[in-house]
């Protein structure tokens, strides 16, 4: 079988990581990437990673693309300290690098939040890779870059995603920076149309188009703060403009 290489990108993830290690026990190289944590997530990683390397965090493509150079393996496996592989998807992974008929796969992620998993707050994420030709670009909500056509697992990856309100909202807060920071670097302006619409329609489609209703309170609190977020990139993104930060 084609050997798997794990990448998981770190950064103060003490009550997640080993869990995270713990779950993809079964590959042949598990690389871990630190953005130089200050609690104890290079102490726990150096225990169980394959290597442990640490960079200074300038953006998630550079730091991935940074770690998958070190891999040897012939298919890379992208996760964060806050996913979890089950045996089932371990299983059905081992099963496909057996005979894979794509260059990548996507995983579907049901987010974790409010005690109970939202099945209609999912995304269908490219993570599992052919290592040659494999890049990320994009600085926040990279994308994923193989050759060859892409398939879909179908068992699904756990997702511990959202550690509590504050932290999902500062998170939310964290990303818009950087997304604003994308956007005027191409030149985006903001219209007023821009700034009342497109958080609304993410709420419409958060809640209604994609069934986050079905998950009650959790998917009406996961589709408000995502309409947030694209609120906040537009109000960062006018203070950039404005040459404010």
């Amino acid at each position: 079988m084609a050997r798997l290489s794990v990448i998981i990108p770190t950064f103060n993830e003490e009550a997640y990581i080993q869990d995270a290690l713990f779950s993809v026990a079964f590959a042949d190289e598990i690389i871990v990437i630190d953005s130089f944590s200050t609690d104890k997530t290079p102490e726990i990683a150096k225990k169980y990673a394959t290597k442990f390397l640490q960079r200074k965090f300038d953006n998630f493509s550079n730091q991935k693309n940074f770690a998958l150079k070190e891999a040897t393996g012939d298919w890379v496996l992208f996760l964060d300290a806050d996913e979890r592989v089950t045996h089932s998807l371990e299983a059905e992974i081992k099963a496909t690098l057996q005979n894979p008929k794509h260059g990548g796969y996507k995983i579907n992620f049901p987010h974790f939040y409010m005690n109970r998993f939202l099945y209609h707050h999912s995304d269908d994420v490219l993570r599992l890779v052919k290592r040659e030709g494999a890049e990320y670009s994009g600085s926040v909500h990279e994308k994923l870059i193989c050759k060859g056509s892409i398939g879909k697992l179908k068992n699904k990856m756990l997702h511990f995603t959202y550690k509590g309100l504050e932290n999902y909202i500062v998170k939310k807060e964290s990303y818009a920076w950087f997304q604003a920071q994308q956007q005027s670097d191409k030149g985006k302006k903001v219209t007023w149309f821009a700034l009342f619409f497109k958080p609304s329609y993410r709420f419409f489609r958060s809640f209604i188009l994609k069934g986050g209703f079905l998950d009650g309170v959790p998917g009406m609190t996961v589709a408000a703060v995502n309409a947030y977020g694209v609120f906040e990139r537009y109000v960062k993104l006018m203070l950039l403009q404005k040459g404010m930060k």
